[in-house]
């Protein structure tokens, strides 16, 4: 059997035999091929996975590579910045790991067992005409070239499995509604995104596993939408945001990578996930439980105003909302650390 042994691929697909001893550094773009014999007994020994990840540098990706890292997963990051990259993921706290600009991403996805597709602009900020294109297609042009690169790959080489994040924006908002992976989309601009960027994750071939995990606002430190609210409880002392009526569909930063990092193993996580803890809650709630945690007030509300000059009309994510659970997830016996929003609070602000 012949093995392309590349930055991406190295010495520790399954493929492998554990005898074969090769050396963890290589210049990026080397190619060196070997011959390796190995019985398929052999490959069932290890559990050890090469994982390309797209989106390494974003809030989730981080700390999914950290994870993948300490388990002795072999990582590749597929980024557009090397630079970025090695200020995040630095060769004396990460050895091993790869990482590739564009020009490099075919020789790590054709050495990789799975691929995890998490790339694109966040929609936390600002929007205008200008930002919303490229919120779409950030999303759209990495997912087309990710699925791409998969099917185009050797008989042999190719991933077996692509995890592809989406979001809970596919439903659209609701105060009423309950949603879940069998309710429609919306027909919102979020919904419009979610459609095509899932429809171009389904164009991997069909011998891929595919799993499609549509992410709701994510709660850790540091990042996400709750790097964003807790600046303006200290100044408005805590308060609901908005009406306080809307559903605020979360996930706790350990739930989330911790679901991803299910699915790549796990030949039962296929089609669409719904990445959110089972206990949505009420604005008013979130923001009561995110005051006592951070022990202020909350009786004065945040104006919708104050909220639309830090997001713009990335806001509607918050103020709008909509109820979803996660009912594929609790039917595969996913156990959520953080199911309760009080909990994950006090986990993330201690």
């Amino acid at each position: 059997m012949e093995v392309i042994c590349s930055p991406s691929s190295l010495s520790w697909t399954r493929s492998i035999s554990h005898s074969l001893h090769i050396p963890h550094t290589f210049s990026v773009g080397e190619i060196s091929r070997f011959r390796v014999s190995c019985s398929s007994s052999q490959s069932q020994k290890t559990n050890r996975l090469t994982v390309s990840v797209t989106g390494a540098t974003g809030f989730i990706g981080k700390r999914l590579v950290q994870k993948l890292h300490a388990d002795k997963h072999s990582v590749c990051v597929l980024t557009r910045s090397k630079s970025k990259a090695e200020l995040i993921f630095p060769v004396k706290n990460f050895p091993g790991i790869i990482i590739a600009e564009e020009a490099g991403w075919k020789d790590c996805i054709e050495g990789s067992n799975a691929v995890v597709n998490l790339a694109g602009m966040p929609i936390s900020t600002r929007w205008s005409a200008v930002i919303k294109k490229e919120i779409k297609e950030s999303r759209i042009r990495v997912t087309s070239k990710v699925v791409d690169l998969i099917n185009n790959s050797p008989q042999g080489f190719r991933p077996t499995v692509l995890v592809s994040a989406t979001a809970v924006g596919y439903y659209g908002t609701s105060e009423t509604r309950v949603f879940d992976e069998s309710s429609p989309s919306g027909n919102d601009y979020l919904a419009e995104v979610c459609r095509e960027w899932e429809g171009t994750a389904l164009k991997v071939d069909t011998d891929v596993r595919l799993a499609l995990i549509r992410i709701g606002v994510v709660l850790g430190k540091d990042g996400g939408a709750l790097a964003k609210m807790v600046p303006l409880f200290k100044m408005f002392a805590g308060g609901p945001l908005g009406s306080g009526k809307q559903w605020f569909s979360w996930i706790h930063l350990d739930d989330i990578v911790d679901l991803i990092y299910e699915a790549l193993s796990n030949p039962s996580y296929k089609g669409v996930i719904n990445g959110t803890a089972p206990n949505p809650v009420r604005l008013s709630e979130l923001c009561s439980q995110l005051g006592n945690a951070m022990g202020r007030p909350s009786w004065l509300p945040v104006p919708d105003f104050a909220l639309k000059a830090v997001l713009g009309e990335g806001a509607t994510v918050v103020l709008e909302g909509q109820k979803v659970l996660p009912v594929k997830a609790k039917e595969l016996g996913f156990p959520f650390k953080y199911p309760y929003v009080k909990d994950a609070l006090k986990s993330i602000l201690k």
